[in-house]
């Protein structure tokens, strides 16, 4: 069977292209041989368990411990009832264990009563086994309020006992890291009798995202494999417009290389590249969709919706913490503070716009003209007539109201451009805007391809504010030229009242560097 780019579950050398997975965390095995516990994080589909198995083969193979890897998802079910989850944990890990030699594997688990079944069953295990035990407690955090209170304890109690009456190194891979398990607890931080309910680990460390090298290696493989080449446009494409995140990368390169498709003599190019991002993120998969379900989150809303507005924000302890667990589900990364990739920044500004695209009944046909490019003063003109009938309701009935108007305006511009050209979106902590380009594929008359662009600043006028024409036309002037670029749109959304106005003005003016601009004030 040939490999594949992989979406769904753990990957197979045989079956997918792959990089060398325990390669991905390589402090850990210093850190086992030191005896140490420690946590493991990322966000889902990141490769993580592929990482943390591979890594379990790699050390058992070697010959000095005997190490496992087990989920704990199915002990979800268990809720708070303990006595459940370490019997649906213990079977779990029983299982698990029939991959080691039979001299490694565990004995009978002891009777012990409920709240201490697990540490007894380890024990035992680790008085039995001729090697050190190294067990990988995968998706840790599935687990629920007392349960979840159970296991921990159980782990910090057995701590003192290792390696020769307790696992010589426990670590613990979830979703998030350690100190946001106590939410998983039930929210309340005193339940779980400590600021840290795994107090005995020595580090936390969290999977990352590919580096363009391991990109470029997993292409190879498909080269090497077909014959079909990535162009180096294609694959510095890929990167950018992923960021590196694993899903994203192998769900990519599998819509090109399966779906579109590409005839295998064809080099892949950053074109296809464009084509495959914008089909990922109209399907909405499995992936997407489970992080855009928690945008609605009061934690990640206080972390997202100053990004698109491009507002400052009150830096608190509290925020800092939503910061990390926003991030800690690959929403974002900091360092600046910013959306993870452009196609989770594309996803999240669509999805919050959902309501006010359904609601935009032009017909994009009508926007092209004879010659296959967009008439872009045409859709303006037409937005302008959308904001007048329906834009106050719309943009204070969004999901995040501080960021409706400028959500209205993309809504209305993605659903004219969709399907023939590409918006690309500038937004961020304290821009106190947002930059949109327009690219428009078309054709000229000798057959060659061309791409239209056009250049729109968003801004939103707020009361106690003045005037942010000149603000913004000097950052439009400073974004044209970014983009080598002599003319642009810049639209003021007057929110110190009623955002609805009886007419919408238009306006031409020239920056400072004489550049045009049309500026709409809405």
């Amino acid at each position: 069977m040939k490999r594949q780019f992989n979406v769904a579950g753990p990957c197979r050398p045989d079956l997918h292209y792959m990089v060398p997975a325990a390669e991905r965390l390589p402090e850990a095995p210093k850190l086992i041989d030191q005896l140490g516990c420690f946590v493991v994080h990322a966000p889902r589909q990141t490769g993580k368990t592929t990482t943390l198995r591979a890594l379990a083969e790699k050390l058992t193979a070697a010959g000095g411990q005997a190490a496992v890897h087990f989920s704990c998802e199915s002990g979800e079910v268990a809720g708070d009832d303990y006595g459940a989850a370490e019997n649906i944990l213990l079977f779990t890990i029983a299982a698990a264990a029939r991959a080691l030699p039979e001299d490694l594997r565990p004995p009978a688990w002891p009777e012990a009563p409920p709240g201490a079944r697990l540490s007894a069953a380890l024990a035992a295990w680790a008085r039995a086994c001729p090697r050190p035990l190294v067990l990988f407690f995968d998706e840790i955090d599935a687990l629920r309020g007392q349960s979840l209170i159970a296991v921990l304890r159980q782990l910090r109690d057995g701590f003192v006992h290792r390696p020769g009456a307790f696992p010589a190194s426990v670590i613990l891979c979830g979703l998030r890291d350690v100190r946001d398990y106590k939410a998983a607890a039930g929210g309340d931080a005193t339940r779980l009798g400590t600021s840290s309910p795994f107090n005995v680990k020595i580090e936390s460390m969290r999977l990352g995202n590919l580096p363009p090298e391991d990109v470029a290696e997993l292409f190879r493989q498909h080269t090497a494999d077909t014959g079909q080449a990535f162009t180096p446009e294609a694959v510095a494409r890929v990167m950018e417009v992923t960021g590196g995140q694993p899903w994203l990368v192998n769900a990519t390169a599998r819509e090109i290389v399966e779906k579109l498709p590409v005839p295998p003599a064809e080099p892949i190019t950053a074109a296809h590249v464009d084509e495959a991002k914008e089909r990922l993120i109209l399907a909405r998969a499995t992936h997407l969709d489970s992080l855009v379900a928690r945008l609605m989150e009061p934690r990640v809303r206080r972390v997202i919706e100053p990004l698109i507005t491009g507002g400052e924000v009150a830096e608190d302890a509290s925020y800092d913490d939503d910061v990390s667990y926003v991030r800690d589900l690959g929403l974002v990364q900091t360092r600046p503070l910013r959306i993870a990739n452009p196609i989770y920044k594309e996803v999240i500004v669509r999805v919050l716009g959902n309501r006010a695209e359904d609601r935009v009944l032009a017909d994009p046909r009508a926007f092209v003209l004879p010659d296959g490019r967009l008439a872009f003063r045409k859709m303006m003109r037409a937005f302008a007539r959308f904001w007048r009938e329906n834009g106050e309701i719309l943009a204070t009935h969004m999901p995040y109201p501080e960021a409706g108007p400028q959500l209205v305006l993309m809504a209305f511009m993605q659903r004219i451009v969709n399907g023939g050209g590409y918006i690309d979106r500038e937004y961020g902590i304290g821009r106190g805007r947002i930059d949109l380009l327009v690219r428009f594929p078309y054709s000229l008359s000798d057959g060659t391809r061309a791409e239209q662009r056009r250049a729109v600043e968003v801004k939103v006028w707020r009361k106690g504010e003045k005037s942010p024409l000149s603000k913004g036309l000097a950052q439009l002037d400073e974004y044209l030229q970014n983009l080598g670029m002599n003319r642009g749109t810049l639209v003021i959304f007057d929110a110190r009242g009623r955002l609805a106005q009886k007419r919408v003005r238009h306006e031409d003016v020239l920056t400072r560097r004489g550049r045009r601009v049309r500026v709409m004030w809405a």
